[in-house]
């Protein structure tokens, strides 16, 4: 097969959780770019149908469906009526995710748990139903959405989402887990661990041109990701051009990690 025939798409079907806002909504427009027909998920129904309608309007493929992940029953329901009028997943893209803010000597038992059962639990619930739906289709893949907090501690002032930092460890330990376990099943597992990206997690920098600028300048690359820089890694993982990776966590944070000391934002 030639080398651009690995990453094409054709004929797959996507899910992508959180696909209407943020990464998720990148990664969903790159799939369908990539020719895939894409089904995209979120609690909001207004995001959805802006991104649809940015997809379509590129000629892409897409369903919608609103739904919390978090609720009782919800990732079975969900994998249920994707299948049901998509006939197939080949590809399901775990992106949903919350933060809750708050000190970590007052953090709430409430607020862990909100974060954790759709971080965490959610995710898993989901790859368990759409994972059975692959080992009867012969395969597939499965691409979580980590964060490069789940390989590092935050200091207080910049970070107090003690919940969201372990979430996205077990994420991590989660993936290279299902990697092995279902390797057997013809499913590939792999995650991306994105540091900061113009989203509306950033918000709070993102309209105030001097904080950016600092914000910026802690990346060596000089600047947060954009749309395009999280388009290819998904596609990547997606495609038949990572046939031979499963259970790996691949970082797109423009050279944080690779930062002795942390950088710190003033």
């Amino acid at each position: 097969m030639r080398s651009l025939e690995l990453f094409d798409l054709t004929g797959k079907t996507a899910l992508v959780t959180g696909g209407g806002r943020g990464i998720g909504r990148h990664i969903a427009a790159g799939l369908a770019e990539a020719g895939a027909r894409v089904a995209i998920a979120s609690r909001k129904l207004a995001n959805l149908e802006e991104a649809a309608a940015e997809i379509r309007a590129t000629g892409g493929d897409v369903l919608i469906f609103e739904t919390d992940l978090a609720a009782d029953g919800a990732p079975e329901a969900l994998a249920e009526a994707v299948i049901a009028e998509a006939g197939r997943v080949d590809v399901l893209v775990n992106n949903s995710g919350r933060v809750w803010a708050a000190p970590t000597l007052e953090y709430p038992a409430d607020g862990w748990d909100r974060v954790f059962d759709l971080n965490v639990r959610s995710l898993f619930l989901l790859s368990r139903e759409i994972g059975v739906h692959m080992k009867d289709a012969g395969g597939g893949v499965i691409i979580n959405v980590a964060s490069i907090s789940a390989f590092k501690g935050s200091r207080e002032e910049t970070q107090p989402v003690v919940a969201y930092n372990a979430s996205k460890g077990a994420v991590v330990s989660l993936t290279r887990d299902l990697a092995v376990k279902l390797a057997s099943h013809g499913i590939r597992v792999n995650a991306i661990a994105p540091g900061s990206f113009l989203t509306d997690m950033t918000n709070y920098v993102s309209y105030d041109e001097e904080k950016l600028a600092r914000f910026n300048s802690t990346i060596p690359l000089g600047r947060s990701g954009e749309a395009d820089d999280i388009k290819g890694v998904a596609v990547f993982l997606a495609s038949d051009a990572s046939s031979f990776m499963t259970g790996e966590i691949v970082v797109v944070d423009g050279g944080t990690m690779a930062c002795d000391p942390w950088p710190v934002m003033s």
